[in-house]
């Protein structure tokens, strides 16, 4: 089901997609897990790996230049966040 939100033709705004869906759903886990704990550490994960699929449907499939380069920005965001995580 999708359902944009359109103002004199323009769309202002979108239902999220799966992708970003479950990102959301992985970052509240690890958020009310503990900062130690396995789960905490696969909720994360899952949450970074939904967001740069998400990104990447943005960056190559958006609908107009903004979401295209709100995905790329987002691809960078997530490389640089997931390096300093690692090392």
């Amino acid at each position: 089901m999708r359902r944009d939100y359109k103002i004199r033709g323009h769309t202002v705004g979108q239902f999220p997609n799966p992708p970003l869906w479950v990102a959301l759903a992985a970052f509240l886990v690890a958020l009310l897990t503990g900062d130690a704990s396995t789960v905490n550490d696969v909720a994360r994960a899952v949450a970074y790996v939904a967001l740069a699929v998400w990104a990447y449907e943005e960056a190559a499939n958006g609908v107009n230049r903004y979401r295209k380069t709100l995905g790329a920005a987002a691809l960078v965001v997530i490389v640089v966040v997931v390096s300093r995580a690692v090392g």
